[in-house]
């Protein structure tokens, strides 16, 4: 069998085959979706989509390929908001650039050499023309208080790129020439400028409603002017639950056609959308959503990402797409 060495994607595993196949998880036989690299005697072909794992494993020596690299890049533009969101833009590679042009994509930022201060950070737009990244962070803790440090000229190290910044991604992919809804709170502006990006060139029509939430201003305000879309702000949660103004606007949009909603924001706002559709009995509705598990490594193998669900199935929702839905259901939250 003859390798290919292309873009080459798989369904739960949102690696690109050159850029991390094998991985670690396949040398350690806990591969996510190769059965002889789980240490099977089997060849389950389920998932093939082109490149035996198994065998770039095999031609590898039985050992992973070297992982993501880190790049110093070079900041171009900074805008703090009230020292609660910073948004950065920096130069980076082209190739890196077109990578992380997919809705999902993320990086590890870090503006200290210690590798241990990576934040993950979803990206907020990539400038293939210019070759520029735009991130927005969100001031939380110790790590992201030091970006607040960031100069224009200055250096900033990312290590990428990752994809898994968003579920279900296949929804996103199949909607064209159609109506679609995102709903947007808090932080969840930044990724939700990729998501738009692809829907909008695959010709659909988009209703945005943004909640700032615990923010004075909407970030995403300038590049939202690009796209011919209606955008509307008001609460999407009322003390922790579901707003009705939110219960309205998804009411009205699903009667006016749309049958696709993204939610960009905290898992409680999923949660909320996901039990209302349930309430009304629109389970048909398709659903793209933020991945807010927990990053550290961004490779499958701290764990922080891992969830448990019934039937003692373990998750690493770094790398495995899942449908919104899935991600609550059956889930053991002990």
């Amino acid at each position: 069998m003859n390798t290919v060495e292309q873009h080459i994607f798989f369904p739960q595993c949102r690696s690109f085959i050159h850029h991390a196949c094998p991985c670690k998880l396949a040398e350690s036989g806990e591969c996510l979706i190769c059965s002889q690299c789980q240490g099977e005697c089997f060849c389950d072909c389920l998932n093939w989509k082109g490149v035996c794992i198994y065998q770039e494993l095999h031609n590898n020596g039985y050992k992973a390929r070297e992982g993501r690299k880190a790049y110093d890049c070079t900041v171009e533009d900074v805008t703090n908001y009230s020292n609660n969101v910073i948004m950065i833009k920096f130069k980076s590679p082209h190739k890196l650039v077109l990578d992380l042009a997919k809705p999902g994509s993320y990086i590890f930022v870090r503006t200290d050499e210690n590798k241990y201060f990576d934040i993950p950070i979803s990206i907020m737009n990539s400038d293939i023309e210019n070759d520029i990244i735009t991130i927005a962070v969100e001031i939380r803790g110790i790590k992201t208080n030091r970006l607040l440090n960031t100069k224009v000229n200055e250096n900033i190290v990312i290590r990428g790129p990752y994809w898994n910044g968003v579920f279900g991604i296949k929804n996103i992919l199949a909607k064209k020439e159609s109506k679609a809804l995102i709903l947007a709170r808090g932080i969840g502006l930044a990724p939700m400028m990729p998501v738009i990006k692809k829907l909008a060139s695959q010709n659909n029509e988009l209703q945005v409603v943004i909640d700032k939430g615990p923010f004075e201003v909407n970030f995403a305000s300038e590049l939202l002017k690009d796209y011919p879309i209606k955008i509307y702000e008001n609460n999407l949660l009322d003390k922790g639950i579901l707003s009705n103004y939110a219960k309205v606007i998804i009411k009205d949009a699903l009667e006016g056609g749309v049958d696709y909603i993204h939610i960009a924001g905290a898992d409680i706002l999923t949660y909320g959308v996901i039990n209302y559709l349930n309430d009304i009995d629109r389970n048909d509705v398709s659903l793209s959503c933020c991945n807010n598990f927990k990053m550290c490594c961004g490779e499958g193998i701290c764990g922080a990402c891992t969830a448990r669900f019934s039937g003692h199935r373990v998750k690493r929702f770094c790398k495995e797409q899942a449908d919104p839905r899935n991600i609550f259901e059956g889930r053991r939250f002990i």
